[in-house]
């Protein structure tokens, strides 16, 4: 999943992310109105410069995954290009600032504020008078009224994906003049400030026929410092161009050109010169570099090092025998695909002078790291199995170290390793809150007390079963996972050794240039609560933990605690699988297996995670300034729908409760933001008692960028401002910043 900033209203994507029981106050309460705010994990890194420092013209190529399907953002298959294209094109009445928070937009609203909360709920938006469309039409009372009709929910024949706030609009007016737009709500809305970004204009929203079908393939009108050029669906790129109508600051760039390029072609794009700004993998990381530490050494070659002594990117030797095999890997080709070459002296050679000629052209480029707005969870399917008991759960939940976790992603690539502490919202952001108390950190003891609570005993009587695909764990399980890469029949059971399956040498870590190569009440618990914990977090006073439970198969009626781990298989998820393998590792030591399952990406989410084909799964979701809003389907209790399937919404765990859900529907109804903001806190803390749901570490945001490339990066949180985006001055430096760390 890939962000430029976040938008208002997260988009939704594939990775790709208790009942009405008492739980101690003080244990769930969260912070209190006067806790002092977070602040944001790692800045963002941009390059920001001066406007006047920025030269006027010039193409920026930017990298994107597809050509999206739709322009049209609130349409079931709107993408992350869709939300770029959006951003740069539309107006949106709030932008996000760096710590995720939402600040009014002056080029489109001058103010917005609540004039009356009763009997009725009124916002009152006060437009810039110089905000019109590019058909020179003014933004006005008619756009929103437009897009409140189209998203109310209360015409069928509009194929809106998402309507959230839409529907508690009462009608929308003109207020004292045309600059003046009047809402009158319903019901109370906390997140109104999540509305109308971005905003169509009415020519998109007034129709079902031109709301499904005008704005898929093409914006016609826009109201943004660009404007849609051209769709080009054959050479997969969408070109923007600056509108000659916009008021605000002119876009320093005459035009963005946004190509589709996959993740693992996106060096060699880079080296030749067709992009010049992606977000790129831990392999073109380290590429990129070994680059910068070549062209700082005088006479140095691409694959030679200080002294014209090999270099690798961790500092050890890299021979030529290794940068080949390096090259390899970056062209698709297996090691042992590079070992053939290397039996070629005449192919060697010319893969090692293509290689030296892309790393000579990576001189030119840097990499800017951030977090992104989205976190990466350990997901438990709830529904059926072992882990539909809670107590099994929180055991695996209390046998995961998440700090060591997050090490093993960020540590390597030179940014903070701090486990997520929420569900609902990341550092930084108002509604965040460290909650994991709620359910307690690692202990394996506890862990093994649970188990030994839910019935599991360590040496019980085993039926045998025959596995399917399965395999014993070490080198040929290993290796069966392996060779399955692109299907499901790469399952291979953790429990005969504590390797984790990682695809990084170990000399490739610690560096940072990248490596290189649902629940019950809880009243049965009884037990004197920990600090910081909830009730039902741990198991009865007083449950024996056997001495021997890591080393021996634990079972129950006959069957032994196996999880079956599912992981995608493609090119970029080789931090995914090495963290499964670190998972797989800690759970065994308190006697629960895993069964290591790898399918293709394309099947991942809808065939195994949507559909609750899996037991443990890795995948993100993306941070939201509006968690009462845009949470609640996540974490939202399943229920039965007519036909007798579960309706889980987006809630893949299957695990939710009815006082969750209370606390969300109480959020979203207030308007007071102190109170909002604590009952999110608790609902927060109560998903964490419930286990389905363990967030692990904040996602890292790498990349590349032509070094003359400024304000444009890795944005964080923050809203990107496509108008000052541009190429340095000639003579100019940018201002200080995060690049390089």
């Amino acid at each position: 999943m890939s962000h430029n900033g976040v938008g208002l209203r997260a988009v939704t994507r594939s990775v790709v992310f208790l009942t009405a029981g008492a739980l101690a106050v003080t244990a769930l309460s969260g912070c209190s109105s006067e806790d002092k705010a977070s602040k944001p994990l790692a800045e963002q890194d941009i390059a920001p410069a001066a406007r006047d420092r920025v030269a006027d013209g010039g193409t920026l190529h930017w990298a994107v995954d597809a050509v999206p399907e739709t322009l049209n953002t609130f349409q079931a298959d709107a993408d992350a290009t869709t939300t770029t294209v959006a951003q740069a094109v539309l107006p949106s009445m709030y932008r996000l600032d760096a710590n995720g928070r939402p600040q009014v937009n002056p080029d489109y609203l001058e103010s917005a504020k609540v004039i009356e909360t009763g009997p009725k709920q009124v916002v009152l938006y006060k437009l810039n008078q110089q905000a019109v469309w590019s058909d020179g039409r003014e933004i006005g009372a008619a756009d929103f009224a437009a897009q409140w009709r189209a998203l109310s929910g209360k015409d069928s024949a509009y194929w809106t994906a998402r309507n959230a706030g839409y529907e508690r609009i009462e009608k929308i007016e003109r207020g004292d003049n045309d600059l003046e737009v009047k809402v009158t709500f319903a019901r109370p809305y906390a997140d109104w400030r999540s509305l109308f970004s971005p905003l169509y204009p009415k020519g998109v929203m007034g129709t079902p026929d031109s709301f499904n079908d005008s704005a898929r393939k093409k914006l016609k009108v826009t109201a943004g410092p660009f404007q849609v050029k051209k769709v080009d669906r054959k050479d997969e790129e969408i070109t923007l161009t600056r509108n000659p109508r916009w008021w605000g600051h002119p876009a320093k760039l005459n035009e963005i050109v946004l190509r589709a390029v996959p993740r693992d072609k996106r060096a060699t794009a880079l080296a030749a010169g067709s992009i010049e700004l992606a977000e790129v993998d831990p392999e073109a990381l380290g590429r990129i570099s070994l680059a910068a530490r070549v062209a700082a050494t005088s006479g140095g070659s691409p694959v030679a090092g200080p002294g014209g002594r090999p270099a690798h990117p961790s500092g050890s030797n890299l021979r030529a025998a290794d940068a080949l095999r390096s090259w390899a890997l970056a062209h698709e080709d297996d090691e042992e695909d590079a070992d053939d070459e290397l039996s070629a002296p005449q192919k060697k050679r010319r893969a090692l002078a293509a290689y030296e000629r892309e790393q000579a052209a990576l001189k030119g480029f840097e990499v800017r790291r951030s977090l992104e707005p989205a976190y990466t969870q350990l997901a438990l399917n709830g529904a059926s199995g072992p882990l539909a008991d809670e107590r099994v759960r929180r055991a695996v939940a209390r046998a995961i170290d998440r700090k060591a976790l997050a090490g093993v992603v960020l540590t390597p690539l030179g940014l903070p390793a701090v486990p997520v502490g929420s569900h609902l919202a990341l550092s930084g952001q108002d509604a965040y809150a460290d909650n994991s108390g709620a359910l307690g950190g690692q202990d394996a003891k506890e862990a093994r007390a649970l188990l030994a609570d839910a019935g599991w005993v360590p040496g019980g009587p085993v039926e045998k079963e025959k596995k399917k695909g399965g395999k014993a764990a070490g080198t040929e399980g290993r290796k069966a996972e392996r060779d399955s890469a692109d299907g499901d029949d790469g399952t291979y059971i953790v429990g005969e050794d504590d390797k984790s399956d990682d695809k990084y040498p170990k000399d490739h870590r610690g560096s940072g240039d990248g490596p290189r190569h649902l629940a019950q009440d809880g009243k049965q618990y009884t037990n004197k609560l920990k600090q910081g914990a909830a009730p039902g977090a741990y198991a009865p006073k007083g449950t024996a933990a056997p001495a021997d439970a890591a080393t021996k198969v634990l079972a129950k009626n006959g069957k032994a605690l196996a999880l079956r781990f599912v992981l995608p298989s493609g090119p970029g998820s080789g931090p995914l699988r090495t963290v499964a393998g670190r998972i797989s590792a800690m759970l065994e030591k308190v006697g629960i297996r895993t069964e290591i399952s790898k399918v293709s990406d394309e099947s991942y989410f809808k065939d195994h995670i949507a559909s609750g084909q899996y037991d443990l799964a890795l995948y993100s979701w993306p941070a939201s300034a509006f968690p009462a809003t845009d949470a609640r389907p996540i974490f939202a209790k399943p229920v039965p729908a007519a036909d007798g399937s579960l309706n889980v919404e987006q809630n893949y765990t299957r695990v939710g409760t009815d006082q969750v859900d209370q606390l969300f529907d109480q959020a979203v109804a207030t308007l007071d933001e102190g109170k909002s903001r604590s009952l999110i806190r608790k609902a927060d803390a109560r998903i964490w008692a419930a286990a389905g749901s363990i967030p692990l570490y904040q996602r890292p945001q790498l990349t590349a960028v032509k070094k003359d490339v400024v304000n444009a990066g890795s944005f964080g949180f923050q809203t990107p401002v496509y108008e000052d985006m541009g190429f340095l001055k000639k003579g100019a430096k940018p201002a200080a910043g995060p690049t390089g760390h």
